[in-house]
């Protein structure tokens, strides 16, 4: 336990002297830390880039570069889909029936799906042509029942 204290010790003082040698602490302002200063060149960098319309399109290009410097990226590209399809076939060789079942499953259920669809137009069909006979006959009714009680309203009343 003391040796672990001592050696953090030692580091501090390893790290105070290393900041001292690069920011040249004097005895007026004391030794400068170097999360400050690099805190200090953050904000110059970005107030510089935000008067530069350049610099702004350089700061946004910088996130492509190191997408593009990823090992894995070229990996992605390169590889088509066909090759990705056959590198985990042959990783698994006993799910190769699984997937070859699921993928009938699914193309009956994908018929089964296109079938009910085509009924349930048919249903709308056949509900919509419903609802518009039977409007048409309810306003016939309306035009008979009006002309009912005008014909009723017409006749003298017997005395």
């Amino acid at each position: 336990m003391a040796a672990g204290v001592t050696e953090l010790r030692r580091l501090e003082w390893w790290l105070e002297e290393l900041e001292q040698c690069i920011n040249g602490g004097d005895s007026v302002c004391g030794p400068r830390k170097v999360a400050d200063e690099l805190v200090k060149v953050q904000v110059s960098l970005n107030n510089i880039a935000g008067k530069r319309e350049r610099i702004k399109i350089l700061f946004k290009k910088i996130e492509d570069v190191i997408k593009y410097l990823d090992p894995q990226y070229i990996d992605r590209v390169a590889v088509p889909d066909a090759m990705k399809l056959q590198f985990i076939l042959a990783a698994a060789p006993d799910h190769a029936a699984k997937l070859q079942r699921l993928s009938q499953i699914h193309i009956q259920q994908q018929e089964q799906r296109h079938d009910l669809t085509d009924s349930v137009k048919t249903l709308l069909e056949d509900y919509n042509k419903m609802t518009l006979l039977l409007s048409k006959q309810f306003v016939q009714w309306n035009e008979i029942l009006v002309h009912l009680e005008a014909a009723k309203e017409v006749k003298p009343v017997a005395e």
